[in-house]
């Protein structure tokens, strides 16, 4: 392993998350602006609907998010759980039923788990929407609000839900620029907002987890350090997907650097000299993973309590 690896392995542990993630930057102001965008339009909905990473439920929420919306009725929608690991998924499901919050497995690729959402979310508006029967007004369809870190996949649940690209997308944070009402073909009106109620990183770990699926863009991290931080994860929690997408017969390097050669040698990302290509096998490392290519994986795992 070169001393320039063995080097950063060392000095990771030592890092603070300013560090770790050194180009992104909080302004307060930005925080407020979103406050006061979603407090502002909450009167005109019924329901919330909490989009998160089924991979990373915990690093993917807002901690600023219940105090905002109040009393307001609120389900969890755990997207892209096609990627993450199902029995974790469900034990997910059931922590957030346990706290009295309803959740929902959701593939919007697939639009598996979508049926259940907007029966779920017609259920939590139900209440309001008879009240307003009652007192004379017209009946309408449930009114919702989404809401969720950039790069969950908020647009691609929508369009699922809409039956067309009503919300653009890209695989990219940040596309949902403004707040737009959409009608679904479910029967549900909805009220798109800007993905840009981002958690602050009080928590390393969970600023760490973000920028392994890709929900802080790539150009504002240190993905040498990145991938290394990954890769040592793996090893603890999934050495064998290692093992089985990289052809590793042997045991696994005890090393995120020994194993980042490793896999740069099985996949032939040399340079003259026979050096190791590291840009290209991190970005193998990491694009893997984002698109499941290393299999159904969990990096966050549900309260005991």
């Amino acid at each position: 392993m070169s001393d320039y690896i063995k080097d950063r392995e060392e000095s990771v542990k030592k890092l603070s998350a300013e560090q770790v993630l050194p180009n992104v930057q909080w302004f307060p102001g930005h925080m407020t602006k979103a406050r006061r965008i979603i407090t502002e339009n909450l009167k005109l909905v019924d329901v919330v609907i909490e989009l998160l990473d089924a991979r990373i439920p915990y690093s993917s929420a807002n901690p600023m998010l219940q105090e905002i919306i109040a009393d307001k009725p609120k389900a969890v929608a755990l997207n892209k759980a096609d990627l993450a690991d199902p029995a974790i998924t469900r034990e997910w499901v059931s922590y957030f039923r346990s706290q009295g919050v309803q959740a929902v497995a959701v593939d919007s690729t697939q639009g598996k788990g979508t049926k259940q959402l907007v029966k779920l979310t017609e259920e939590l508006a139900k209440a309001k929407t008879e009240k307003l029967v009652s007192k004379g007004a017209k009946a309408r369809a449930a009114r919702v609000m989404i809401l969720g870190i950039p790069n969950v996949g908020k647009s691609s649940l929508i369009n699922r839900l809409a039956g067309s690209n009503k919300a653009k997308t890209a695989d990219k944070p940040g596309v949902t620029r403004a707040k737009q009402w959409i009608r679904l073909a479910a029967g549900l009106e909805l009220l798109d907002t800007p993905g840009i109620l981002w958690p602050k990183f009080d928590d390393m770990n969970a600023g760490l987890k973000l920028a392994f699926t890709g929900a802080i863009n790539d150009e504002a991290i240190d993905r040498e350090l990145i991938t290394g931080v990954f890769l040592d994860t793996m090893i603890k929690q999934y050495p064998e997907r290692i093992k089985e997408r990289y052809k590793i017969g042997a045991d696994l390097p005890e090393t995120s650097g020994e194993l980042l050669e490793l896999i740069g040698r099985k996949r032939g990302c040399l340079l003259k000299g026979g050096i190791i290509d590291l840009e290209k096998v991190q970005r193998i490392v990491l694009t893997d993973f984002r698109s499941g290519k290393l299999g159904t994986i969990s990096l966050d795992m549900p309260p005991e309590n």
